[in-house]
């Protein structure tokens, strides 16, 4: 047998290079799109999260003196939560979360549930028997919480 190849499959693999070579710069202006098209659909989303924080509403979860959750109850008020997210319709992830706020007002523990806007209807309504939701006294805790260790530690002066 002979033949002019030094290694089997050399010619196939110089043919292939040969290929991609030759189509190089179309590759490069595909993968270019292609990554414009990813930044260009992060950034709109990006957008659509800071939209969907900036108009949230919150609600007070104030229960009453005999409340004491069965483990029943306690279960469907975490699937009751979990509506939250799905009422607020077609926004990512981050804009569409839910929180609970826990404040401290004149020696009472305040609660408070915050969600998107497009959900409050579902944020109203009540996720536990005896908890009353209160939509008008609810405004939203507005202290951030500063860490110095950590900021000294961003800056380097961090103390051992």
């Amino acid at each position: 047998m002979h033949t002019t190849d030094p290694l089997p499959g050399v010619t196939t693999a110089l043919n292939a290079a040969h290929l991609i070579a030759s189509s190089a710069p179309y590759l490069a202006l595909l993968v270019l799109l292609i990554g414009i098209a990813a930044g260009l659909n992060a950034l709109r989303r990006r957008r659509r999260a800071d939209a969907a924080l900036t108009d949230r509403v919150m609600v007070e979860l104030v229960p009453t003196t005999t409340f004491n959750p069965r483990s029943e109850e306690v279960a469907r008020a975490g699937h009751h939560f979990a509506r939250i997210r799905h009422a607020a319709g077609d926004i990512p992830p981050r804009g569409a979360a839910t929180r609970l706020h826990y404040t401290v007002k004149d020696g009472q523990m305040h609660c408070y549930l915050e969600g998107p806007a497009t959900a409050a209807a579902v944020m109203r309504m009540p996720a536990y028997a005896e908890v009353d939701v209160r939509t008008s006294q609810a405004t939203p805790p507005t202290h951030s919480v500063r860490f110095a260790l950590a900021q000294d530690a961003r800056r380097g002066n961090a103390r051992s």
